[in-house]
């Protein structure tokens, strides 16, 4: 007999109203769009969502990461505020990179050794732990640089590669949440315990031309008072959001501490819910709250409710989209457990702004706010495993 492999999923499912705005555009400089169900909906890319919520969860928590290839050349800036001489900054600088591993990762010379690929880092301690690396190694450095410049043989490494690494891998919150991927050197690779899909409208959506002119106030007798016609696009509708935490994974990214794991479960949640995109704020202030949030906390699998929408739900008698969305997430949400059974399902409840006080069906509990539901989802999240299904091996 075998047992099946439990792992932890929390699955979050967002109806959002959002009004005339433009939160993605694509390289065309238009509100993003994909075909699904042989329409067009508007549409956030995943990676947009992601680096917005990634910035409000470091901002929440007071811990900053840093995705850039430009450590080098920070790393020798402060060095020469330091004191340090330009030549030896920057050497000592590019010896970071270099050290790394048995080959040293790929920089440019030419652009201040700035790194090829993108590392991701704690931001407010990675520049000073690494000059302090360097300061301790300071006399290896200027006899390297000193023997380099006498000779034409391969750049050597001048600082310990095991210390190197060992702060190139730290680790924020955001790291343990989102992942984190560095091309040779895989000790600083994190699996990524969230995973979020492209939020798309529930119905097919048209992007709507917003002709617009800037007028120039001291404009001369005789000539236009416009000096800039254009047309920008703009989309609206009630968007589908969907993203999933792998709890059993977050756990083992933060060393094991089931305690903190849930915490960041907590704080995740907070930042989907209320996080929106500050593409054209200005212009279009789309700062509304999702109508809905639902969540499933299961073991084994998560699962999206995207295929609710796959046929475009119809605007209601009264012209809106709400209320038609909240019935399609609904049924497709009771067809699934009835199909696939709540063996594995730990949890469900919801937050909504439709009226009246009952819930909505097979959605769960009805939360009164979106406190409420954070507590509830970490507080269940936390629940012993279902007793695991068991199968008889060949």
């Amino acid at each position: 007999m075998t047992t099946a492999r439990l792992t932890r999923y929390i699955d979050l499912h967002i109806l959002q109203d959002l009004p005339a705005s433009c939160p993605n555009r694509g390289e065309d400089n238009l509100p993003k769009t994909l075909m699904f169900g042989d329409a067009q909906r508007s549409a956030m890319s995943s990676q947009c969502v992601k680096h917005a919520d990634r910035n409000a969860l470091e901002e929440l928590l007071g811990e900053p990461a840093a995705r850039t290839r430009q450590l080098p050349p920070r790393l020798a800036q402060a060095l020469r505020e330091a004191g340090w001489p330009e030549d030896l900054a920057r050497f000592a600088a590019a010896q970071v990179p270099r050290s790394a591993t048995r080959e040293g990762l790929v920089t440019d010379p030419e652009k201040d050794d700035r790194t090829h690929a993108m590392l991701f880092m704690p931001a407010d301690t990675i520049l000073d732990d690494l000059a302090a690396l360097c300061a301790r190694h300071r006399t290896a450095l200027e006899k390297g640089m000193a023997k380099e410049a006498k000779s034409t043989t391969k750049p050597a490494a001048y600082l310990p590669t095991d210390e190197v690494v060992n702060l190139l891998c730290g680790r924020t919150a955001s790291i343990s949440l989102f992942g984190r991927f560095l091309a040779g050197l895989s000790d600083a690779h994190v699996d990524g315990a969230v995973q979020m899909a492209w939020s798309f409208t529930t119905h097919a959506s048209d992007l709507q031309p917003d002709f617009f002119t800037a007028w120039d106030n001291w404009s001369k007798e005789g000539e236009p008072d416009s000096a800039h016609l254009d047309t920008a696009y703009l989309s609206a509708g009630v968007f589908y959001r969907y993203a999933s935490v792998n709890l059993t994974e977050l756990t083992r990214n933060v060393g094991g501490d089931a305690t903190q794991a849930i915490s960041l479960l907590a704080a995740f949640t907070d930042v989907f819910i209320s996080t929106t995109i500050r593409a054209k704020k200005n212009s279009t202030a789309p700062h509304t709250l999702p109508d809905t949030v639902a969540y499933v906390i299961r073991d084994r699998r998560p699962v999206s409710y995207a295929s609710a929408f796959h046929e475009p739900v119809k605007a209601d008698y009264h012209g809106g989209y709400l209320a038609p969305s909240r019935h399609a997430m609904s049924q497709h949400a009771g067809v699934l457990t009835q199909m696939y059974g709540t063996r594995h399902r730990i949890a469900h409840g919801h937050v909504t702004q439709a009226p009246g006080n009952k819930p909505i069906e097979h959605l769960g509990q009805r939360h009164t706010s979106y406190d409420d539901l954070i507590d509830a989802i970490t507080a269940a999240a936390a629940a012993p495993a279902t007793t695991p299904r068991t199968y008889t091996a060949a």
